[in-house]
């Protein structure tokens, strides 16, 4: 098996990707609820939460390693498992909310319990996350079964005792956020003040605070007098990771505006314009949808910001808005299909992007399950796969490559081969190691750095 190091990623020592777990059925027939929709690690990487589109979040715990199972080092096992969201209907509109978990975003752990924020298309809630591992035994006022005892009866007190149980994790609705979006939200994103966070959908972005459910502040509306002069969409926002009063939010114009809180109260008018000139020579009737940005996320540092658009990612300086320091070319190799791309939907998926812990390399999906990772040190790249074939416990990921024409050489796969059905979407990095975590329509693939 052909061993690829990939050098730079994670302090500059070469390492190599290893197979570590798949989580999801075997199965060929994949129902369209078991499909994931969402994947994110916790701020410490213990926790692993993914979303699907039948509402349901599930969460994976870190196993610690033990002298026993010294290869259990990342293995991630389920944790807890809730429904989020069910189906409602809308019966102003007529319009039926489906379930699906768009967006997970983790609160900071302030005590022993979690909290992450889920949302639909349109309404998010605030789930804690909790473990009882003793129960009480020995109340005054009731019986064991729980019945109420007759207060008259009672000759004595007693002092109750905290008995061990098994292990019980619970997830409970803290806060439910609700009728505040007229359109489809897309994003939320927890502010560094860990007390506010944005939510967006297509025209407007709201910011709520979290003890606050019935109302919030509209600090970004996009939506015209008449809706037939709408030129562009709101994409994805996100908050600064230490400047509580900075966000950015990104249009299907291929454009990004970074805004201050401080400057007014409706963000109208946005403090910087990032936006790269499009050279007329290569425009096409796709032009405008491939330059649509899908995602948008800052670094660790804060310094930079990263977008990918249909064909590529681009990372930007925060002082610098007429075009990005690096662009890094996904598949660029999809630029002659684009018309078949249109034809069968695929040109309107909407891939994800996310940094490494030390903002030195970036990762995003493809299609045929293929995932790219970018060192931004070294300029050097990797396509790898997300396949039950290679799904050997500690086996070395092979670098994939596409045959873009003429004569194909040995492992190439040829561009015409590509299954557009099987894509990854959904991505997330480890916050403080190389553990990766990879949504290919219902599998959920972990991989981490090979450790001799």
């Amino acid at each position: 098996m052909l061993k690829y190091t990939f050098k730079g990623v994670g302090g500059g020592n070469d390492f190599q990707w290893c197979f570590s777990q798949v989580k999801g059925a075997i199965d060929e027939d994949v129902a369209e609820a078991d499909i994931i929709s969402t994947v994110e690690f916790n701020y410490s990487g213990e926790l692993l939460a993914t979303g699907d589109k039948g509402g349901r979040v599930v969460i994976f715990q870190r196993e610690q390693e033990s002298k026993n199972r010294p290869h259990s080092r990342g293995e991630y096992n389920v944790y807890s498992t809730f429904q989020s969201h069910e189906p409602e209907f809308d019966y102003l509109k007529s319009l039926e909310i489906e379930e699906k978990i768009n967006k997970i975003r983790w609160l900071p752990q302030q005590n022993a319990a979690h909290s992450l924020l889920s949302t639909n298309d349109k309404t998010i809630k605030l789930w804690k996350i909790s473990q009882r591992d003793k129960r009480a035994e020995g109340y005054n006022l009731k019986d064991e079964d729980g019945r109420l005892r007759d207060p008259f009866r009672i000759t004595s007190l007693r002092v109750p005792v905290l008995l061990p149980m098994d292990l019980m994790v619970e997830a409970s609705p803290r806060r439910i956020f609700a009728n505040a979006h007229t359109y489809h939200i897309n994003s939320i994103s927890v502010n560094s003040d860990h007390e506010t966070y944005l939510s967006a959908d297509d025209l407007r972005v709201n910011l709520w605070h979290l003890e606050i459910t019935d109302r919030s502040f509209n600090i970004v509306d996009i939506k015209p007098a008449n809706m037939e002069e709408l030129t562009e969409v709101i994409t994805a926002a996100e908050c600064h990771p230490h400047q509580c009063n900075v966000f950015v939010y990104s249009s299907s114009k291929g454009t990004i505006r970074l805004c201050d809180m401080r400057a007014a109260a409706l963000c109208d008018r946005q403090s910087k314009f990032f936006e790269e000139p499009e050279d007329p020579s290569s425009r096409s009737f796709f032009s405008e949808i491939i330059s649509s940005i899908s995602d948008v996320k800052f670094s660790h540092s804060g310094r930079y910001m990263m977008t990918r658009d249909y064909l590529s990612v681009k990372v930007w300086d925060l002082n610098m808005e007429n075009r990005p320091v690096e662009t890094y070319q996904v598949h660029e190799y999809l630029r002659s299909k684009l018309c078949s791309l249109y034809e069968n939907d695929c040109i309107f998926d909407k891939f994800e992007c996310c940094w490494n812990g030390s903002d030195s390399a970036i990762m995003t999906g493809s299609y045929n399950n293929f995932f790219r990772m970018f060192d931004r040190n070294t300029r050097r790249d990797i396509t790898l796969e997300a396949s039950r074939e290679n799904s050997k416990p500690r086996a070395i990921l092979k670098a994939r490559k596409v045959s873009t024409g003429g004569k194909r050489k040995k492992d190439e796969i040829s561009v015409d081969s590509l299954d557009f059905n099987k894509k990854i979407l959904h991505t997330a990095w480890h916050p403080k190691e190389n553990v990766i975590a990879v949504a290919a329509t219902n599998n959920l693939y972990i991989f981490q750095d090979k450790i001799n």
